[in-house]
């Protein structure tokens, strides 16, 4: 998996720690720039500041909730364009999957989520092989 994704921006979002420490251990080998937040607020400021190529966004977040981060940074953005947001969640509601699909997310997953599989997702939406 190494070297993968070298060089694209990927932002990881969740409030809990254990999950985004994971998360950043799947994706560090890909050689992808990683950035983190564990609230909503701070999701929408990194995202501005930095621009990455791929967001992955628990839906339930404090300060601002996965939905309306998700609104603020696709808005105004073809439905193709970056970031690609993949949405991980604990609630395993079809509404809920449907409302974040029509505000253009990527991929959606429910928790608990294989890191190999996020990462692949990551691979296949950025464009990059996924190594041997």
């Amino acid at each position: 998996m190494s070297n993968t994704l070298q060089g694209k921006k990927i932002l990881l979002v969740d409030d809990d720690q254990d999950i985004l420490t994971s998360m950043q251990a799947a994706f560090e080998p890909t050689g992808a720039v990683i950035h983190t937040a564990t609230n909503g607020n701070k999701a929408v400021e990194l995202a501005e500041k930095e621009d990455p190529d791929l967001v992955v966004l628990d839906m339930m977040l404090p300060g601002r909730s996965g939905f309306l981060v998700l609104e603020k940074i696709k808005a105004r953005k073809p439905r193709n364009a970056k970031p690609f947001v993949i949405m991980i969640t604990g609630n395993p509601g079809k509404r809920h999957q449907m409302y974040a699909e029509s505000l253009g997310v990527s991929e959606y997953f429910n928790k608990p989520v294989k890191m190999e599989k996020l990462v692949s997702s990551a691979q296949r939406l950025l464009g990059a092989a996924p190594a041997a």
